[in-house]
């Protein structure tokens, strides 16, 4: 006989919620880790707890659309004899052709070209519809060395050296062999259709000093003409970017954990690495220490979805950010429009991560031929050009609303933060307040 009074409502946990129970039941069930892509779903501070100061009377703001608020930026002016030049500080990140179908990548071309910014070839080689539609292209440089060559990396106008990934620093890639075509196979030097999983760390060297070697070999290989990236997952930013600009990197990109991915362990996900918005002010002193800040570039990536996004990574430090997710969704990935498809998957458009199944209704994250024709890159291009366009206007309002003429004068002094944790990571203070935690003060 029950002892609970008959009115009470059964109380959930929030430890052992509905997700963790049936996470429980399925491991138990199958004795195998469940494997996912995009990125991190747990709430964690991110840019929406950051809140723009807008000028008042201690602050004079630029008129509307009447005054200028420039937005470009070079990219590489270290070291490089053809720096890349930008119109936007938005560029789009690297995501493999493998992962994505070949129109989806002649999409991000398109688009990232009708914009004027870049895109990134990803951890699968470099195709003719990415090459051919991207006005500036730069190729991924990964520890698995798939399709890499030295003809593509003279073809490519910029080299990122990957070392980590935000969504797994510390662990490396996978690929289903359901989406290893006989194309991808000839690219990566795989067999059809049997599972890969890329290495976690490159073949050929351990440590900075390694690094330092590497880079000097790419840059004699492509005549010292391209920039060299060094992209790092969000875990240690000060020492990684430190480390990244002594041996030798004229732009450090660094993603952070709400960053996608194909796929990778769910456990690897949600547990491994640092919030974006923890990881640019730590990279940020790293490059001020060292006499660097604006010298050599800093690209954040990880969680970015509009111009607010965009504003307030500037104004925290950063030069340029990158999206990968919020790209694909800008193509086509994730619409409602193919909802009925994706329940009979047993999901729904707005949470698919089953990319690496190669089954996506929308023809993005696939390798399926009649899948696949469900693409129109050139309506595609245009889609993300005018997302890219949206963020850039949404960038430049905000600029413009805090006095500035150029989206990179923004700075930390125009934010203040809603939470402790925000005002502790983006060390801005908290709203209200002259407080930022660790530094004292009311």
């Amino acid at each position: 006989m029950s002892h609970r009074h008959p009115t009470t409502t059964p109380r959930q946990s929030a430890t052992f919620d509905e997700y963790t129970l049936s996470e429980i039941r399925r491991a138990a069930a199958t004795g195998i880790y469940d494997i996912r892509g995009g990125g991190a779903k747990r709430r964690v501070p991110h840019f929406d707890d950051l809140l723009f100061l807008g000028a008042s009377i201690s602050r004079y703001p630029l008129e509307g659309y009447r005054e200028r608020c420039d937005t470009n930026v070079v990219l590489g002016t270290r070291h490089a004899k053809k720096p890349i030049e930008l119109k936007i500080p938005i560029t789009i990140a690297g995501m493999s052709f493998g992962s994505l179908s070949g129109p989806a990548k002649e999409a991000l071309g398109r688009g990232a070209t009708i914009a004027g910014t870049s895109t990134t070839t990803g951890d699968g080689g470099m195709t003719e519809e990415e090459r051919g539609h991207s006005q500036t292209l730069v190729y991924q440089y990964l520890p698995s060395r798939y399709g890499m060559n030295l003809r593509d990396l003279r073809r490519a106008d910029a080299i990122e050296v990957v070392v980590g990934q935000g969504a797994k620093p510390g662990g490396g890639g996978m690929l289903l062999g359901q989406k290893i075509s006989d194309r991808v196979a000839e690219m990566r030097t795989l067999p059809k259709g049997i599972d890969q999983r890329s290495a976690c760390r490159h073949p050929d060297w351990t440590g900075p000093d390694d690094l330092e070697i590497k880079i000097m070999e790419l840059r004699e290989l492509t005549d010292w003409e391209k920039p060299i990236y060094v992209k790092v997952g969000g875990a240690r930013p000060y020492y990684d970017t430190a480390l990244a600009v002594k041996s030798g990197a004229d732009v450090v990109v660094l993603d952070g954990m709400q960053g996608g991915t194909a796929a990778t362990q769910e456990v690897f996900i949600e547990n491994v690495g640092q919030p974006t918005l923890a990881c640019i002010r730590p990279a940020v002193r790293a490059l001020q220490d060292l006499g660097m800040h604006r010298k050599v570039q800093l690209i954040i990536s990880g969680g970015v979805r509009n111009g607010a996004d965009v504003a307030k990574a500037l104004a925290l430090g950063a030069d340029a950010v990158s999206i990968g997710t919020a790209a694909l969704v800008a193509i086509g990935d994730n619409d409602p429009h193919w909802e009925e498809e994706y329940q009979k998957l047993g999901t729904t458009a707005g949470a698919y991560d089953d990319w690496h199944e190669g089954k996506d209704p929308a023809g993005i994250t696939t390798q399926d031929p009649e899948l696949m024709k469900r693409v129109d890159p050139v309506l595609a291009g245009r889609r993300l050009a005018n997302y890219l366009k949206v963020m850039t206007l949404e960038a430049q309002t905000i600029a413009r609303a805090c006095g500035k003429s150029h989206v990179h004068n923004l700075e930390p002094e125009d934010l203040c933060a809603l939470t402790i944790e925000a005002a502790a990571m983006a060390q801005v203070p908290l709203a209200g307040t002259e407080w930022i935690p660790g530094r004292g003060g009311f």
